[in-house]
């Protein structure tokens, strides 16, 4: 925690009392502003009080005496309608920002640099990465944002500080002096169309990552889409613009198509990296999110080898296709978050003899859309509500046996795989089905596999816990 003093003397709500809300509150509070925090549920303006937060009421409060409404990113700004609190800010005349907002305005004259990650998909990953990489190099970096911690719960900003900071589009939306010197944006598909209205609202938010850069930053942007690429063709900030594919080969900037990193400025190759190797990222879009790190890594001056070494080490983050461990080169894959059918496919695309364990409650269309990939499956192992389901769907594509339980399935796999003796095999967990019928979350879901690898005779675990790897701080 660390005062925000660039709002010293002046009277702030602070609506939203979540970790964000309440981390900004007290740092305008130690910063010298006068605060008013309120939530519309009371047991979180109660826990506030308790917890020493300077409580008003900001429903009986004249919004005409306050300077600044800072809004949690979770509450609506525009649609499907404004939050009361914002109707009362603009009726007011004063601005309404978010505490990424606040943190912004903190590192102006600070001498730390930001590196700001924005996307439809990927984006944590690629955010972790890229914390990791300065980490590994032995640079004094923050991780955090959308990701991990609050920003008013990192250091506080130092010369040469580096901040790796995850920013959704609600985020951005509340950030109009976002200025990074390396921003990312990784792709973009429709999303958050009901906090946003339309596609166009949606892109134009992202876009607003570049929108304050200028000479000596680097804007670093995924084109597979075409959103992307216009992004691109629009840009005149005088920012320094990297585009990334892995689709095709660009004639400026990253390309990995085939899994090898080509880096190409003055239409020239300057390196080369083999992403096909590295341990904790496999698959197409993880070779996305690996040339995006390497972006904002090469933008803040760290060496190819410094890159490489910390491509290699990173532990990747849990239950996003995780290697967890190794039982006689058969490795085990926590891909818990794939909650569903298009987030599944990425994790079997990326391997080939793929011992499967899926299920727990379906989505619309269950894993219909996954039978292209059935070829690959050496065996299914279906679990919870969608055993049957599942289980009609595969038909004679691939074999299958209906475990019942995550337990049983890792045990079953397990067996099987060594019975086959292919050491090149892997028992993935990409449920394609959220948790509920069993498990609370897909963390305690992918927890569990961890504990059912960790059981397994032989095993030699490859990262630290149930499945957790170690995460940037």
């Amino acid at each position: 925690m660390f005062p925000a003093k660039t709002f010293a003397g002046r009277k702030v709500g602070v609506f939203g009392l979540a970790r964000s809300g309440t981390a900004c509150a007290e740092a305008l509070r130690l910063g010298g502003a006068e605060v008013f925090a309120w939530d519309d549920q009371a047991q979180s303006v109660e826990k506030a009080k308790a917890d020493g937060l300077p409580v008003g009421d900001l429903k009986a409060l004249d919004f005409k005496t306050l300077d600044t409404l800072v809004l949690s990113p979770g509450v609506p700004l525009t649609h499907p309608k404004p939050h009361w609190t914002v109707e009362k800010a603009k009726a007011a005349g004063i601005e309404i920002i978010g505490d990424t907002e606040v943190f912004q305005r903190e590192l102006k004259g600070s001498g730390a640099k930001l590196v700001a990650i924005t996307g439809t998909n990927g984006k944590s990953t690629t955010t972790a990465l890229t914390g990791h990489l300065f980490q590994s190099a032995g640079r004094d970096a923050d991780v955090g944002g959308n990701i991990g911690k609050a920003v008013f719960l990192l250091r506080q900003p130092v010369k040469d500080r580096i901040y790796v900071l995850e920013l959704s589009s609600f985020q951005i939306d509340l950030m109009p002096s976002l200025k990074p010197d390396a921003g990312i944006l990784t792709n973009i598909t429709p999303d958050h169309l009901d906090r946003h209205g339309t596609i166009e609202n949606y892109v134009d938010v992202k876009a607003r990552m570049f929108a304050r850069q200028g000479a000596g930053d680097t804007a670093i942007v995924g084109v597979d889409e075409n959103w992307g690429e216009d992004i691109v063709k629009s840009m005149k900030t005088g920012a320094r613009v990297v585009p990334v594919s892995v689709e095709r080969m660009l004639a400026e900037g990253l390309s990995a198509p085939d899994g090898i990193l080509t880096e190409r400025q003055g239409g020239r190759d300057i390196a080369t990296l083999d992403l096909r190797k590295l341990p904790a990222l496999k698959g197409r879009h993880n070779w996305q999110n690996a040339a995006m790190a390497y972006g904002a890594g090469r933008a803040l001056g760290l060496t190819l080898d410094e890159i490489r070494q910390g491509l290699m080490s990173f532990g990747g983050l849990a239950h996003r296709m995780q290697e967890i461990g190794r039982l006689d080169g058969v490795a085990f894959i926590n891909d818990s978050k794939a909650t569903n059918a298009d987030a599944a496919a990425k994790a079997l695309a990326s391997f080939d003899d793929i011992y499967w364990i899926a299920g727990g409650i379906a989505k619309a269309g269950g894993i219909t859309p996954l039978a292209s990939f059935f070829p690959k499956i050496r065996r299914a192992y279906l679990i919870g509500e969608a055993a049957d389901e599942f289980a009609r769907t595969i038909g004679d594509q691939a074999p299958f046996v209906k475990t019942g339980t995550l337990d049983r399935a890792v045990a079953a796999a397990a067996q099987d795989a060594a019975k086959d003796g292919n050491r090149n095999a892997v028992v993935l967990l990409s449920p394609a089905c959220a948790s509920f019928d069993h498990y609370p979350n897909f963390e305690v879901r992918g927890d569990a596999f961890g504990k059912a690898v960790a059981a397994l005779p032989g095993i030699r675990m490859t990262v630290k816990g149930n499945g957790h790897a170690d995460k940037p701080q």
